[in-house]
Parts: structure tokens; C-alpha cells; sequence
């Protein structure tokens, strides 16, 4: 079992989506990245976000996270309106993996990990309870121990993104948000990453929103996923209802064969070295 501080949810909300993004559009200067989007995140969930580069993936994750704010719409989180959300107190219910992680700064794996209780630290760093026990179980579930004491600068980008994943878990938050967070790892560390998560989800009910390039990781960790294209939701549903060989050419413009994993039911992809003829859109 993963260790876990919980935290009391609004109480006020009791129903429907965790998180809401509502008719949302979001433009850089002239340029318009997202339109008109909407999507419902149900509590528990682990949301795949697919699509072809530029298809506005990060940005809607951003959007999310409140890091900006959509040009159009409104998005709600456990049916209150995220903009209403002071900064600390948002970062109680939902914590963000960027795409480079954590950078190799000279602060040691323990240190960055502690940062993670900054939400509920008062002005002068303090906690109303002693946290050290917590986070000595999340070291030890990361298998982080023997590293306590290691500047994040001597880490390989494995190790740096474990030590990632244990500051979000020392944040408690009840949404993760996670931007390709296995693009610089190799197979084993992109495993071990999706597993790790895997079972903090199951442990905690944790509702996860993931931005992934990988389809194959994509179709056996997430239950739902979520298709942009030229920053539109074109698409929406299961792993067997998103991976068709139609689906995947209309967006990715490859020829492919969809099997089926020989262990778990979950579809897998094989790509076809001819591509089909660019459409023009």
C-alpha cells in the first residue's frame, strides 16, 4: 500500500464530474490552439490525452492546472468554478508533472521530496503535524532510501523522475496531472513509472490526467482516452473504442494493425512502415 495523507474534499460537492472544462477555447496571439472543447473527468479515472504534435495536448493540460486561463469558457473543479481556488488550496486537490520533471538542481532527493508539503506548510514552513514519518514511507515505496542524501544533479533522468513522482505524492492531491511523463525514459523506466502511479491510484482512488505520445502505454494503463486533433476533441471513449485502425489513420496518417495484448485485454498497436498519402484537412 502507498502511504497517503488524505484531505476532506468540498464538502459541498457530492456530484458528477471531479473535474469539468467546459466549451473551453484558449488562442496565442492570433493563433487559435483549442476550440471549443469541452470534457467530463469522473473521480477515478485515468484519462489518456492523445493526438498528433500541435494538436494543443499540453495546452489543454495547462488550461487544467490553471498555469493560464482559457481564452473562452470555464472550467470547474468538484463543481466550483478553479479560478475561485486560491493558490495553496488548489495545490491540495491537484499537482502537475511538467514534461522535464525536475531539473538536476544540487538540492538533495530528500529535500525535493519534503517540497511537496509546501500546500499545507504555514508562513514559516511549518505543519500542523509532523510529516517525516509520511514521507519516510513514500521514500521507501519509491525505493528512494538509499538516495535520501543525493543531490538531484547526480541522478540519471530515471531516478529524477521517480524522485518527481515522490514530491506529487507528498502533495496529497486528489487529481495528477502528468505531461508526457515517460518521453526521456527507457522501456524499463517507462514501466516502472506507469506502474508506480498505477498503484497509487489504486491504493488512494487518485483521478489522473495524462498527456501520453506512447499509444501502446496509453491503451493498457488508461480506461478513457481523449483524441485532439488541430486543438478539437475529436474523439472520446474506452481503449477498444479510440484504438481502431480508421480512428488511427484519420489522425496519426499511418497505416497500422491493432492486436490484441496476449495477456491482458487491452489493444496494441503495430505500425506499418507505408504511409498513407497526407489528407489534406
Amino acid at each position: 500500500m502507498f502511504p497517503y495523507h488524505s484531505h476532506q474534499m468540498n464538502p459541498a460537492w457530492n456530484y458528477g464530474p471531479v473535474l469539468s472544462v467546459q466549451n473551453i477555447s484558449h488562442s496565442f496571439g492570433a493563433k487559435q490552439i483549442l476550440h471549443q472543447l469541452s470534457l467530463d473527468v469522473q473521480s477515478g479515472d485515468w484519462i489518456g490525452i492523445i493526438g498528433p504534435n500541435g494538436s494543443g495536448k499540453s495546452t489543454l493540460l495547462s488550461l487544467m492546472s490553471r498555469a493560464q486561463a482559457p481564452s473562452r469558457g470555464e472550467i470547474f473543479l468538484q463543481g466550483r468554478a478553479i479560478n475561485s481556488y486560491k493558490r495553496k488550496e488548489l495545490s491540495r486537490h491537484m499537482a502537475v508533472l511538467q514534461q522535464e520533471a525536475l531539473p538536476p538542481v544540487s538540492y538533495t532527493v530528500r529535500e525535493v521530496v519534503e517540497m511537496g508539503r509546501f500546500p499545507y506548510q504555514s508562513f514559516w514552513g511549518l505543519e500542523k503535524e509532523d510529516s517525516q514519518v509520511f514521507i519516510d514511507g513514500i521514500m521507501e515505496r519509491l525505493q528512494l532510501e538509499d538516495l535520501h542524501d543525493r543531490p538531484m544533479d547526480q541522478l540519471s533522468g530515471g531516478q529524477r523522475q521517480r524522485v518527481a513522482l515522490a514530491k506529487l505524492m507528498a502533495q496529497s492531491p486528489d487529481i495528477v496531472l502528468l505531461d508526457e511523463p515517460t518521453t526521456y525514459l527507457d522501456i524499463h523506466y517507462q514501466v516502472q513509472f506507469m506502474e508506480m502511479v498505477r498503484s497509487w491510484q489504486n491504493d488512494c482512488g487518485l483521478t489522473v490526467i495524462s498527456v501520453l505520445h506512447d499509444l501502446n502505454l496509453a491503451a493498457l494503463y488508461c480506461n478513457r482516452l481523449v483524441v485532439l486533433e488541430d486543438g478539437k476533441l475529436v474523439a472520446e471513449g474506452s481503449p477498444d473504442e479510440i484504438m481502431t485502425q480508421e480512428q488511427l489513420e484519420d489522425v496519426f496518417q499511418v497505416n497500422t494493425v491493432i492486436v490484441e495484448h496476449p495477456e491482458i485485454e487491452r489493444p496494441q498497436i503495430l505500425v506499418s512502415p507505408n504511409l498513407p498519402t497526407r489528407k489534406v484537412k
